[in-house]
């Protein structure tokens, strides 16, 4: 096949040169050669990878020079409170030590900016964010809020709302909140992102708009998001994915006795590495091409068709919700410790 082109996704772990290099030595060879430093951790149930790119890794991977922080719980559900409060934590000691260079005056102000179409649910978490802070009994004197909607809703860049405000309250810091884009379904609503180099409203769904950054307002800005779509084809070559990964298992395991013994339907454990060999007198060659050819295949097919759609969780209201409440009590006993 051609050269892959990775699916839209905000996420820096999971652009092509990440991706590409997960092992140890992998990574190293990235640091050596293009100015990318990756560093991967777990705090509890919180998956964390802490990417560093420099001047030469921009141009080498096509993403700006910055601090780019990726935390994940795989495993949370909307009713998952332990998850959430983890997540929330970890997300504190992020942002914390993520502006710990900056002297803050009694006078300073923080510039808060929810980004987003409030009217659709996915595209809500920045306008959200900023209903729960302006909802609390006490607000941080030195937080400067507000949602200025989409260029559709206003016929204005956002950009352009963001830096007459800038102008006019002078702030130390902007924090720009906003909902992300994904290139794989497991992760949708169960990752953060947070990062030192601003960001471009409405790259998620395919709409470049005005950068909002230091290098366009002269002032530090740092973006907090949650990637909650996916495109279409995506989700199909996942689909598709788990159930090759389920027949190969069962095909492995058909000949051993764990798979007599069960008084159930047996479940393989599709999480392991599998060979997809066993697959391919079924569905022939396709089967063995790696998980990324194959989202190839589906992006190809569905290009330009009234299938490119995006794709968000059904229960996306109250995953919004809960976001909304993280990152606002987040950012609330941040402000406190100031």
């Amino acid at each position: 096949m051609q050269k892959l082109n990775w699916q839209r996704t905000d996420l820096i772990d999971e652009s092509e040169e990440i991706v590409l290099h997960q092992t140890k030595e992998q990574k190293d060879t990235l640091k050596q050669t293009s100015g990318v430093h990756i560093e991967d951790q777990t705090e509890g149930r919180v998956k964390i990878t802490d990417v560093q790119v420099n001047d030469e890794g921009e141009k080498s991977i096509g993403k700006k020079k910055g601090q780019y922080i990726t935390l994940s719980v795989p495993t949370l559900t909307i009713e998952d409170k332990e998850g959430f409060q983890e997540l929330e934590e970890a997300l504190l000691t992020r942002f914390k030590k993520l502006h710990d260079k900056i002297s803050w005056r009694d006078d300073d102000k923080i510039l808060i900016i929810g980004l987003g179409n409030r009217t659709i649910t996915p595209d809500a978490v920045g306008p959200f964010v900023i209903d729960h802070l302006h909802n609390l009994e006490q607000i941080d004197d030195k937080f400067v809020m507000y949602a200025p909607g989409v260029t559709g809703q206003t016929g204005y860049e956002t950009g352009e709302f963001v830096a007459a405000l800038a102008e006019r309250i002078h702030p130390s810091l902007i924090i720009v909140i906003d909902a992300l884009a994904s290139r794989a379904s497991d992760r949708l609503c169960k990752t953060i992102q947070l990062t030192d180099t601003g960001i471009h409203p409405g790259s998620g769904v395919g709409n470049q708009r005005q950068e909002i950054s230091y290098e366009v307002l002269g002032i530090p800005v740092t973006a907090i998001g949650v990637p909650t779509v996916v495109d279409a084809p995506v989700l199909i070559a996942d689909a598709v994915e788990q159930m090759l990964r389920s027949i190969a298992a069962r095909v492995e395991e058909r000949n051993k006795p764990s798979s007599k013994l069960s008084l159930s339907s047996w479940q393989p454990d599709t999480n392991k590495e599998l060979d997809m060999s066993l697959v391919e007198p079924i569905f022939g060659e396709w089967a063995t091409w790696s998980k990324e050819e194959r989202h190839q295949l589906f992006e190809e097919t569905f290009a330009g068709s009234h299938a490119k759609l995006m794709v968000t969780p059904k229960e996306a209201d109250f995953w919004v919700e809960k976001y909304a409440k993280l990152i606002s009590s987040m950012l609330t006993k941040w402000a406190d410790g100031l």
